[in-house]
């Protein structure tokens, strides 16, 4: 494990030492993020007002999904990627199977510009969630693009029987959760975020219709 350098412009003091990221991970979530700066002037990547805070907004906050993932060599499929959070992010990290689901044809040409500049191998799907053929992931990922139960309709399709959702979500979690849970019946595993003392990371197990 490495340590952070503060001094290093953007990055968060303490990333390294809260996960378990090597020297050349850390530079090549740098490069990432110095790319997304320069291509955030042409096209709207991420939030105007977080632009100043990346590394813990945008990459901590995907970063720290990470240690939910086993095996790392599980399929995950990564719902609404934007910017490449969680999903660019988890591959960077180590992930070796990971999918992104991006319908924006600017933000797919930027994922594809991140993930050479990163020497990242990650599969990118140009298109609605929705339009995708049946799959078999292990994982489906996404981060805030849609209410927790419109996800699970998103993520059945291509979520094995077996496989587990992984979602950030806000304020709102718990108040999403019931209502999923009228419709769905789940195994769930709720744990604090790291970068947002009212937000939450909820795992879902076997996710199926009630």
């Amino acid at each position: 494990m490495c340590s952070a350098d503060p001094a290093e412009p953007g990055l968060t003091p303490g990333f390294a030492a809260r996960l378990d990221v090597s020297r050349e991970t850390l530079d090549r979530l740098a490069a990432y993020v110095e790319l997304l700066k320069r291509w955030q002037a042409r096209i709207n990547l991420v939030a105007a007002s977080t632009l100043g805070d990346v590394w813990r907004r945008h990459v901590l906050d995907s970063a720290q999904l990470y240690r939910f993932v086993e095996p790392k060599a599980a399929r995950l499929y990564d719902i609404g990627s934007g910017a490449g959070f969680p999903g660019l992010v988890l591959a960077i990290m180590g992930l070796s199977d990971v999918h992104l689901i991006e319908s924006d044809r600017r933000k797919v040409e930027f994922l594809r510009e991140a993930a050479r500049i990163t020497a990242t191998k990650v599969t990118l799907h140009g298109k609605r969630v929705e339009t995708m053929a049946p799959a078999d992931a292990d994982f489906v990922t996404a981060r805030g693009c849609a209410s927790l139960s419109e996800l699970l309709d998103l993520a059945k399709p291509i979520l094995k029987p077996s496989g587990v959702c992984i979602f950030l979500k806000g304020r709102t979690a718990h108040t999403e959760l019931t209502e999923a849970r009228k419709r769905w019946t789940m195994r769930v595993k709720e744990f604090e975020s790291l970068t947002d003392p009212t937000a939450a990371i909820l795992r879902l197990e076997e996710p199926r219709d009630a």
